[in-house]
């Protein structure tokens, strides 16, 4: 994929977006990376606890964008 100029691939947002495109949903894509599976020989198993973890971030951060583009979001 790095050599088609990806950075990144995920594993189900496409398919999420395909199947709410297909019942006739508007939808925005947003994802979170939380582990580093580049395949190389020096990458080591991940714990549920570092993808969990990052998760919590990268969710704070989501929250945060979301409060701020659709005000009154949490109301």
């Amino acid at each position: 994929m790095r050599s088609a100029g990806a950075d990144a691939v995920g594993m189900s947002t496409v398919h999420e977006v395909i199947a709410a495109a297909h019942v006739g949903l508007k939808t925005i894509g947003l994802s979170a990376i939380t582990n580093k599976a580049t395949g190389g020989p020096d990458q080591q198993p991940d714990t549920i606890e570092d993808v969990l973890a990052h998760a919590r971030i990268a969710g704070k951060k989501i929250a945060a964008l979301l409060a701020a583009l659709l005000p009154g979001l949490g109301d």
